[in-house]
């Protein structure tokens, strides 16, 4: 059984100019003259973290971090009362990868990302093949309506009724025939503590529900209120707009992936983004090794789930 890397630090880290008044925090770490290799975090609007770096070995790998747009180091934060989120879309962020890696010099990288991580790093390498050496992808989110619509309109209450007792409880009863819907009224809300009770909101609910045992820490991070904020103001944004996606996109085009060596890693008690999705893309990526961890949730760090990870970082290496 694989466990992290040992703890590192970057040894560069930058801003990037993206344009549209937007600036990209980005790091890199492990051994400079390494295999390049990227991870994309969660959310969309969580950030990068220390534990990322950790899933490569820091011998073999250039191990690049960043925070995409609106989140973490990068600036604007969305949790500011006037960040606009038009120019923060997927393909802004698609964008966005390949100017950090012509800023670093980069002719391709290994691609790794889990959750939203994964919608991003699956619409990235349909989109630039040529720059892809390998794809790692866990807990699968292709933001389709029949995955959004589990998770945020009601059908994981079937397995967390006291906690969806939470999440309902910022929207008026009157609003509740579509919650994302209601949420965007209310992270838009002029009043900052209409816009902090449901954000924190949102945020509990998601960080409550992603491992197989609650973890304390992990909600207190999330329900923090300017990271709570930043990130259910960008998900719900992200959400209502359906990723900018064409219907079943990311599935519709995985055989564009049949070249690029790939592992689909999926937690079977995953409650965020549960397993059908990635099954369906194993099914159109049948090129692809799947692994379905039978005693994992949704989060990267749960043994399962971290020990195939690593096992294929490990392997593509070289």
């Amino acid at each position: 059984m694989r466990e992290f890397y040992p703890e590192i630090e970057p040894y560069e880290t930058g801003t990037l100019d993206v344009g549209d008044c937007q600036t990209l925090y980005w790091e890199a770490s492990g051994n400079p003259d390494g295999k390049p290799a990227v991870y994309l975090h969660g959310g969309p609007g969580g950030a990068s973290s220390a534990n990322q770096r950790r899933v490569f070995n820091p011998e073999k790998y250039r191990i690049i971090l960043f925070d995409q747009r609106g989140c973490g180091r990068s600036t604007p934060h969305a949790s500011e009362p006037d960040a606009d989120l038009e120019t923060n879309t997927t393909w802004h962020l698609v964008a966005d990868l390949e100017k950090l890696r012509e800023r670093l010099g980069i002719d391709s990288w290994l691609v790794c990302g889990g959750s939203w991580g994964s919608a991003l790093a699956l619409a990235y390498a349909q989109t630039h093949r040529e720059h892809v050496t390998e794809l790692v992808v866990r807990g699968i989110f292709t933001l389709r309506p029949v995955e959004l619509d589990w998770f945020y309109e009601g059908g994981a209450a079937a397995i967390y009724p006291d906690l969806w007792e939470d999440f309902l409880a910022p929207v008026p009863v009157d609003e509740r025939g579509h919650l994302i819907e209601a949420y965007g009224r209310l992270l838009n809300d002029p009043d900052q503590a209409v816009r902090e009770r449901a954000g924190i909101a949102w945020s509990k609910w998601e960080s409550s529900t992603i491992t197989l045992l609650q973890q304390p820490e992990t909600i207190a991070h999330f329900t923090e209120p300017a990271f709570a904020v930043a990130f259910a103001r960008i998900e719900n944004h992200y959400f209502q707009n359906g990723g900018w996606f064409e219907p079943n996109q990311l599935i519709r085009d995985a055989a564009r992936l049949k070249d690029i060596p790939g592992v689909i890693v999926q937690g079977r008690y995953d409650m965020c983004t549960p397993p059908f999705t990635a099954w369906e893309l194993h099914k159109a990526w049948p090129e692809a090794e799947f692994r379905m961890i039978p005693d994992a949730g949704h989060a990267f760090d749960q043994p399962g789930n971290l020990d195939a990870i690593i096992e294929a970082t490990d392997r593509f290496a070289g």
